[in-house]
């Protein structure tokens, strides 16, 4: 009975270890999700090249907040960084997707938002992630009856772009 509990226990282990690999691209690990070397990052306020004043504001917050919610990076000020994230909100603008057949009126409307952002390690200069035109959108009708309002669209753009942002950050970690 006991050599069969060893057995089996043994068995267990091996597959376990077995589904484990060093490199996370590979597989199973154990190994952190986090960059080595980066406990800190340091989030000034994104620069706006877009007429939409205020979207800057808003993304940069929802960046922070997404970073502090699915990452193990604190977020900190300034100079005590080992990591700074920049980044510019290149455009703002809205693309109609749907009109209504015998009116002509706009019935569904996207709202993309494109960003630069650089990400690098402040100690040695590296540029740990950069993108240029990366991008998200988010919908919204404007239409009599649900009448929802272009913050609508342009809040759940920010809020789609933050996720996207920090998680193609996680992807190359």
């Amino acid at each position: 009975m006991r050599t069969t509990l060893a057995l089996i226990a043994a068995l267990g282990v091996s597959l376990i270890s077995s589904g484990c690999a060093s490199n996370p691209a590979d597989g199973y690990s154990f190994d952190s999700t986090y960059p080595q070397g980066i406990r800190t990052v340091s989030i000034p306020v994104f620069d706006n090249y877009s007429f939409d004043t205020g979207v800057e504001s808003e993304l940069t917050d929802a960046v922070i907040k997404e970073f502090q919610r699915s990452t193990g990076i604190r977020v900190v000020q300034g100079g005590t960084a080992e990591s700074e994230l920049k980044g510019v909100v290149t455009k703002s603008e809205l693309r109609r997707l749907s009109t209504q057949r015998g009116t002509g009126f706009v019935q569904e409307l996207a709202v993309p938002l494109p960003v630069d952002f650089d990400w690098k390690d402040t100690r040695s200069g590296k540029l740990l992630v950069s993108r240029r035109q990366f991008a998200a959108a988010d919908t919204f009708v404007p239409v009599p009856g649900s009448g929802e309002r272009l913050d609508t669209g342009r809040h759940g753009a920010v809020q789609r772009l933050a996720q996207d942002l920090v998680a193609e950050l996680r992807e190359s970690w």
